[in-house]
């Protein structure tokens, strides 16, 4: 039986915020494996489309206003599993080549708490052509602390006052999983709510993750008056707390906003933010807020104060878009602290474009939608969401069945679209921890097309990827590939070895009985 002791925390120095830090830093990209940590919503093509049109936006702005020799740093903050900054890279650079414009020159820097993360980061082989080519860098990150950022490819360090232009941060699912203060306002006074926490005594040989699963939580207020006077930093938001909300709990991101204050000093010119996560900017829905439930997936997650870091800019000049309607999973916003950020046109307009009119939070609804009724759409729908979601992979592996299923029906024109499709997926295919097998998938497809050579060269790849979990059918389709190809001892062979692993297979045997 476990035995529990209970203690009282100060809610931002509970030890919720150490294990979530032990978790990330031990597992590294394990944690995003089988979507055991959340990633699609925030890492699919669609999203990252959105930011780099954002980012394609802000590049042309500094260029119209004479800015477009100095190098512009984008520093995403806790980058995960790396597939987000892969195809914000991606995408980016197409428009780039597209447009033909002159624009500043860049560099991503994706940063992370787990220096694992970082090396793996280095070493991945989707990340090596941006690396050549200086477009990427990679950085241990600490956002409670650190001041600087330590490149490990260039081994510079970008410090205080260093930038010319201004700082693009791009922050995922980040401000909701660093430390927090967790206030109520009753009466017209500030209060912290403590947490008190059960925690089991014993804890050796048990993950941060089991911990926090068998953490209970409760909460009790003690009066604050320190948040309100007047010399408290952060003043001005708390005066609109103690007018506008009663009986109300409000997560403040005192974290979150030091962070962005230490990173702004990294330039002479500000920042642009981007952020998503499930967090509001609308002061409405903190008002009669319960206390904060930890959404535990792996580690915890909370709800983002987007309000606070809104009003707190806003009050210093800053403009803070965020779409005019509610969200449901997912809230984008942007941040631009910046000299006369109206005049930075091209990067509102894309915000505008690719997150108000429709956006990730749209895209992720209609995704859940299409999951439950995919068995019933055609394949024109299929192809039509396909490309909506940029040839995304998930989506293709979600939907071969269902493709397979309509190809018998299928004209030559939507065959040419799948196999265009299959392509641009392919050129897109950030391989992560947990390793679906995308070319089998493919192969199989293309194979049902009567496309051997193209058949021949994503099963080819799938065999040499995991000789050890072969399925037998592969064999024999590639066996088909090379007699369509009339290359008669290439099928020989791979009929050869099916039979070695299915002795009495008759397909494999009739086969062999034409030679």
């Amino acid at each position: 039986m476990t035995e529990y002791r209970q203690q009282r925390y100060r809610y931002s120095e509970a030890p919720i915020w150490q294990l979530q830090r032990e978790y990330y830093e031990e597992l590294g990209l394990d944690a995003w494996k089988n979507d055991q940590v959340p990633q699609y919503i925030t890492s699919n093509p669609m999203i990252a489309s959105a930011y780099a049109e954002m980012i394609f936006g802000f590049l042309q702005d500094r260029a119209s206003k004479g800015h477009g020799s100095e190098l512009v740093y984008i520093v995403e903050l806790g980058a995960g599993a790396g597939r987000f900054a892969f195809h914000v890279l991606q995408e980016l650079c197409r428009i780039r080549d597209y447009a033909g414009l002159d624009l500043p020159p860049f560099r991503y820097v994706m940063t992370d708490l787990a220096m694992s993360n970082v090396l793996a980061w280095r070493d991945h082989p989707a990340l090596q052509s941006f690396i050549e080519e200086g477009l990427v860098d990679f950085a241990r990150f600490d956002a409670v602390h650190d001041t600087e950022v330590e490149l490990v490819v260039a081994g510079t360090t970008i410090r205080e006052g260093d930038l010319q232009q201004p700082l693009i941060l791009v922050a995922n699912y980040f401000f909701d999983g660093i430390t927090q203060e967790l206030l109520y306002v009753g009466d017209g006074h500030i209060y912290e709510a403590d947490v008190i926490i059960d925690y089991p005594v014993q804890t050796d040989g048990l993950t941060p993750s089991a911990i926090l699963n068998q953490l209970s939580l409760q909460y009790e207020h003690r009066r604050a008056p320190e948040y309100e006077q007047d010399d408290y930093p952060y003043r001005d938001i708390i005066a609109v707390y103690q007018e506008q909300l009663e009986d109300s709990h409000i997560l403040f991101p005192v974290a979150g906003l030091v962070c962005l204050e230490r990173l702004n000093k990294l330039s002479q010119r500000g920042f642009l933010l981007i952020t998503a996560d499930k967090g509001d900017h609308l002061l409405d829905n903190w008002k009669f807020s319960e206390p904060p439930e930890l959404v535990l997936h792996g580690c915890f997650s909370l709800t983002a104060n987007f309000h606070a870091f809104q009003h707190f800019y806003e009050e210093q000049g800053a403009e803070a878009l965020f779409p005019p309607h509610h969200y449901k999973n997912i809230n984008v916003g942007c941040l631009l602290h910046l000299d006369t950020p109206k005049s930075y046109a091209n990067t509102r307009l894309a915000y505008r474009q690719f997150v108000e009119r429709f956006g990730p939070d749209d895209f992720f609804s209609l995704k859940e939608w299409v999951d439950r009724h995919i068995d019933s759409m055609g394949l024109q729908q299929i192809l039509g969401f396909w490309r909506l979601g940029g040839y995304d992979a998930e989506f293709f592996i979600q939907s071969a069945k269902q493709i397979s299923s309509l190809l018998p029906e299928a004209n030559d024109e939507e065959k040419q679209d799948i196999w265009r499709g299959i392509q641009l997926m392919w050129s897109s295919y950030y391989v992560m921890a947990q390793r679906y097998d995308l070319a089998l998938d493919a192969g199989l497809i293309l194979f049902e097309m009567d496309m051997y050579e193209e058949a021949r060269r994503f099963l080819e790849i799938s065999v040499q990827a995991d000789t050890d979990t072969i399925v037998p059918t592969v064999y024999y389709c590639l066996a088909i590939c090379c007699f369509e190809m009339e290359l008669d001892e290439e099928g020989l062979s791979y009929t050869r070895k099916l039979l070695e692993v299915e002795p009495d297979n008759e397909e494999a045997l009739a086969l062999l009985s034409h030679f």
